[in-house]
């Protein structure tokens, strides 16, 4: 199994350019599903949750080719509404097929997609929403089982925002008859970028990326090329990583846009921060400041940035309290932040970050996607050497991003456990 080597002590500087966001790209080439014809999709990232989805889109019979950074689908020979379990533990984002698969075929036969590392994550809302728009609903032997004549639009409230149910939702409401009105709806800028991309094929979707979408069902899509939007937290961590080493970093290919609470609350920290139309300017400062952080839905603070904004405030001038409200399991990466000697106390919901002059290297387990990149972002200001094992979490969501910090003068690397340097 991969790790990752770090010795700390050096600031960051030169400039990394940003790929396409996971948390778009899922969504967008799941869309695929509702059309008959080639799909392309340009700066598509190469992650292992990119590479999960398509297989399962190729176990559902749609044809999937990949070079590069480009992907095409092609679903007009679709015949499987099975998701199998193999496929779908994988990557809890497969539920995202239920939705497209009975709206195109009738019917679903989708698993479960079980446990996560970071809290319960259930899938209720989905499964209310494709309800509500006229399928049937049954779970049996760890499947969910859907089955529908022909969807219809309906008004459906959510409970609490949720992005994927969200999703699902929209893609099956898309070739519902009639119209559907969602209400209390995510508003980030993936569902923004998913919005787009079915109006791009012919769909009539209003109102993403506010608290009420309607959509008018159409009785077809057709194909078409588009291109993933820039990864928000992948850039918020390199962001991050340069205030974090007082260096001066340039973060090119982004959407600062999509970005304002983390460059407010960086910002609040005494970075120095340049905004241009696509890109940012990090420059770190010697006295980091402590803030307070609370996660919310967007656009308010990410859950998925609360991580590596611990890592910043664990070296603050202050005290900070950092309170997760998304996730309730979000705090596991403290433990290892403890073992680099970190002050943090957890109470709850809220950890308080006391900041400590220094953290020093130390082997240390990754438990999720984003406690991976706190981790390694310790590593990079910790003195000595710092070994992050079950890198495997990493790859689900930063496209080489050793090689990306190596770029920026960071004394990093990947090696396998018999000792060889990797890529």
């Amino acid at each position: 199994m991969d790790k990752i080597v770090i010795q700390g002590g050096v600031a960051l500087a030169g400039e990394v350019t940003i790929s396409g966001s996971k948390n778009a790209a899922l969504p967008i080439l799941v869309s695929s599903l509702l059309t008959d014809g080639k799909n392309t999709y340009t700066n598509v990232p190469d992650l292992r949750d990119i590479h999960s989805i398509g297989q399962l889109l190729a176990h559902l019979g749609a044809s999937v080719e990949s070079h590069q950074n480009i992907l095409t689908i092609d679903a007009s020979g679709l015949n499987n509404s099975v998701a199998p379990y193999e496929l779908v533990r994988k990557m809890r984002a497969s539920i995202l097929v239920l939705g497209p698969l009975v709206a195109r075929l009738g019917k679903a036969r989708v698993s479960l997609p079980g446990g996560c590392a970071i809290g319960a994550r259930p899938i209720n809302l989905h499964l209310k929403g494709i309800e509500a728009l006229g399928a049937s609903i049954e779970l049996k032997h760890g499947y969910v089982e859907a089955s529908a004549g022909k969807l219809k639009g309906a008004d459906i409230y959510f409970d609490i925002p949720t992005v994927g149910g969200t999703e699902n939702i929209m893609m099956a409401a898309v070739l519902a008859e009639g119209e559907t009105v969602l209400r209390n709806v995510a508003c980030e800028p993936e569902i923004i970028a998913l919005a787009d991309v079915l109006n791009q094929m012919g769909a009539n979707v209003h109102g993403a990326g506010t608290s009420v979408i309607t959509i008018n069902g159409v009785k077809s899509l057709d194909p078409i090329s588009v291109s993933i939007i820039p990864d928000r937290i992948e850039a918020g961590t390199f962001l991050v990583a340069g205030a974090l080493t007082k260096g001066d970093v340039t973060i090119s290919h982004c959407e600062p846009d999509h970005m304002r609470e983390i460059i407010n609350k960086l910002e609040q920290t005494g970075a120095l921060i340049d905004i241009g139309k696509n890109s940012l300017r990090v420059r770190g400062v010697d006295v980091i400041k402590s803030a307070d952080v609370k996660t919310m839905p967007y656009p308010g603070f990410p859950t998925d940035m609360q991580a590596q904004f611990m890592v910043l405030m664990a070296v603050a001038d202050r005290v900070s309290l950092i309170s997760e409200n998304i996730f309730e399991n979000r705090f596991i990466h403290v433990s290892e932040l403890h073992r680099m000697g970190a002050d943090i106390e957890i109470s709850g919901n809220t950890a308080m970050v006391k900041g400590v002059k220094t953290l020093y290297g130390a082997p240390v387990m990754a438990t999720d996607l984003r406690a991976s990149a706190s981790l390694i972002l310790a590593g990079l200001i910790a003195k000595g050497e710092t070994v992050v094992n079950r890198v495997y979490h990493l790859d689900r969501g930063y496209e080489a991003i050793e090689n990306k910090f190596a770029a920026l003068n960071a004394r990093i690397k990947r090696v396998r456990d018999n000792g060889e340097l990797y890529g």
